[in-house]
């Protein structure tokens, strides 16, 4: 991957909006949402009258899913694409909620979406290969995912959005992120592999044997992240990690969702570091997994609120908080 030059959040802006709050409050304090509006703010250079959020929701499917690994069959992907077009899926109501447009973007499904016309038709490949067998994805489609979710993040910018959130839906992609997170933070499957869609003890075994097989098939190398994302990741993951890194080129921030979204992150800070100081957590996942992913990246979740549905449900509540933390601090005197 090309270097990217990612200039770090303002520190002075920081600073004076934090100031700002000892003022307004005199003594009182607002705990977390003080730091939320502090922090983005010096991501985006001050305090915007208007936050304008999308959340891109990249799909793709995964070839590990054939082992049994999830409690869904494949085809709950389309599905699920269905309830968005509908919009009746949870991540578009609470999305709509939070005040946030929901761009929904095939990079890898294993289905024909070209008639849902709303769907951003970019799919790389149908669905990733078994990693199992041997690498998830070639080197090129790897690349290749990354600059979709770049591209798209540079689209949404262009038009005026100062904050850009994760959704994701593959089935048995956080079989995929168990993987990323074992490979990248060097741990055993038992440390990351979670119950995901809510799997019996017997999938839990099928499951954490199908990480371990992948890891030693590719043997992927600690700690970088283009060679973990071609190995054993996810074109979902790719999407996710290419927003990330694009809108950090730019200075506009993300808010992570869950697990999924942070084995992501995890893989853009693994090919640029300094994207981590462009990334809000929004919620702490049940999923074994997530706390150690977030210590590795330096992140606070904003809300526990027990959550397990994935699709950017806590981003999007997260935002909500957001939005409401910066109007109180435009309008407390």
């Amino acid at each position: 991957m090309k270097k990217l030059t990612i200039k770090l959040p303002d520190e002075a802006v920081r600073q004076q909006v934090q100031q700002a709050w000892r003022e307004k409050l005199q003594g009182a304090s607002l705990g977390k949402l003080e730091d939320l509006v502090a922090n983005y703010a010096a991501m985006v250079g001050g305090v915007p009258r208007l936050l304008k959020p999308v959340m891109l929701l990249m799909c793709g499917d995964h070839g590990i899913a054939k082992y049994g690994v999830s409690a869904f069959p494949q085809e709950v992907t389309l599905q699920m694409v269905n309830g968005y077009m509908r919009e009746t899926a949870g991540a578009n109501v609470l999305a709509r909620h939070a005040g946030m447009d929901v761009v929904v973007v095939d990079v890898g499904t294993n289905f024909d979406l070209s008639p849902y016309k709303k769907v951003r038709q970019l799919k790389v490949a149908r669905g990733t290969n078994d990693f199992t067998q041997g690498p998830a994805m070639t080197e090129e489609q790897a690349k290749q995912a990354l600059q979709v979710g770049m591209d798209l993040a540079d689209e949404m910018i262009d038009k005026g959005c100062n904050l850009l959130a994760t959704g994701e839906m593959g089935i048995a992609n956080t079989t995929s992120t168990a993987a990323i997170a074992a490979a990248f933070l060097g741990l055993d499957p038992e440390e990351t592999v979670g119950r995901g869609s809510g799997i019996n003890d017997e999938r839990m075994a099928i499951k954490r044997q199908v990480v371990r097989d992948g890891l030693a098939k590719n043997t992927p190398l600690e700690r970088d992240g283009f060679d973990i994302l071609m190995k054993v990741g996810g074109y979902d993951h790719a999407g996710l990690a290419g927003m990330i890194l694009g809108g950090a080129r730019r200075g506009v921030p993300t808010m992570l969702d869950g697990v999924n979204a942070t084995a992501a992150a995890l893989l853009a800070y693994g090919i640029a570091p300094a994207c981590a100081k462009y990334m809000l957590c929004s919620h702490l996942s049940s999923d074994v997994s997530h706390k150690k992913m977030l210590a590795t990246l330096g992140l606070e979740p904003i809300v526990d609120a027990g959550m397990r549905l994935g699709e950017g449900t806590g981003a999007s509540l997260a935002i909500g908080l957001l939005r409401l933390a910066l109007g109180t601090y435009q309008d407390l005197e």
